[in-house]
């Protein structure tokens, strides 16, 4: 009767033993089928990018995401997804797919490339200076990110120039906005735009106008000091420029009175001095 039970309990030990392996086999084989249907999704998504449907792409760069987060290709899922995005001008859902990669790939080795890409998606939506400004405002932010946290890299050299336009860009606004005053005899604001621009923007073409600009409005609310310091400036700088030329006849107007006075009194000095030998 013992022997009957031991033979019981060992037939039971080795059934349960191969069920245990079997389960430990069919776990195995889920996940292997897992990755290979994440890598047949991404591989679906990136035939139906290289054929021009972009969207259908990305739903499927997303569904990559969704199968496998934390593989390697999830994160390429969301950069390719938003690259697709952005090539076909929806900036909104590249800018979309670029805020969930931040969040949910930190320290990622191609970080860099994502700020550059959410930079350009910024960039290239200012049409009007006068009405993107917050686009402008946005794209000079993540350019200067780049260019400081990646100096090295292809990114920042790309970037360097980008921002230079950008700030050409911010020049013209606040020649806009100073003009606008002008215009409206608000001497005061027309003014400190145009300090701006002078003090914050010296490297821009707008810079030579704004300079002319400050002597014309300092001389006509009477500031003739400021008015020629700026002159000063204005002809130490840009000698040649027809700015200099506009802003010395300005001046100019107060010089040939005194040059006249200073001629008559002159002339006045000689004939008495001449009567004293007659």
């Amino acid at each position: 009767m013992q022997i009957k039970f031991k033979f019981f309990y060992l037939i039971l030990f080795i059934i349960l033993l191969s069920c245990s392996k079997k389960d430990e086999k069919v776990t195995i084989l889920k996940e292997k089928n897992l990755e290979t249907q994440m890598i047949e999704v991404y591989n679906q998504a990136m035939q139906e990018y290289e054929k021009g449907d972009v969207i259908y792409a990305a739903k499927k760069f997303s569904e990559v995401e969704l199968l496998y987060p934390q593989s390697i290709w999830a994160s390429r899922a969301v950069l390719m997804s938003a690259y697709g995005h952005f090539s076909q001008s929806y900036y909104g859902y590249a800018i979309n797919d670029l805020e969930r990669f931040f969040v949910k790939y930190k320290n990622h080795p191609q970080t860099d490339y994502a700020y550059y890409l959410l930079a350009l998606c910024h960039y290239n939506q200012i049409v009007d200076e006068k009405k993107d400004f917050n686009e402008i405002l946005k794209s000079k932010k993540y350019f200067e990110f780049v260019i400081n946290n990646y100096p090295e890299t292809d990114y920042a050299l790309d970037s360097k120039f980008k921002l230079e336009l950008i700030i050409e860009l911010i020049a013209s606004k606040e020649m806009y906005l100073a003009r606008y005053y002008t215009d409206r005899e608000k001497w005061i604001p027309a003014i400190n735009r145009f300090k701006n621009v002078v003090n914050k923007y010296e490297t821009t073409i707008y810079v030579e106008e704004a300079l002319h600009r400050l002597v014309e409005l300092h001389y006509k609310i009477g500031l003739l000091d400021e008015a020629q310091k700026y002159a000063s400036m204005l002809g130490y700088n840009y000698n040649s420029s027809q700015w200099y030329e506009a802003s010395y006849k300005i001046l100019n107007k107060n010089y040939e009175s005194a040059k006249i006075k200073d001629k008559n009194k002159n002339d006045t000095l000689t004939k008495k001095f001449k009567k004293l030998f007659k």
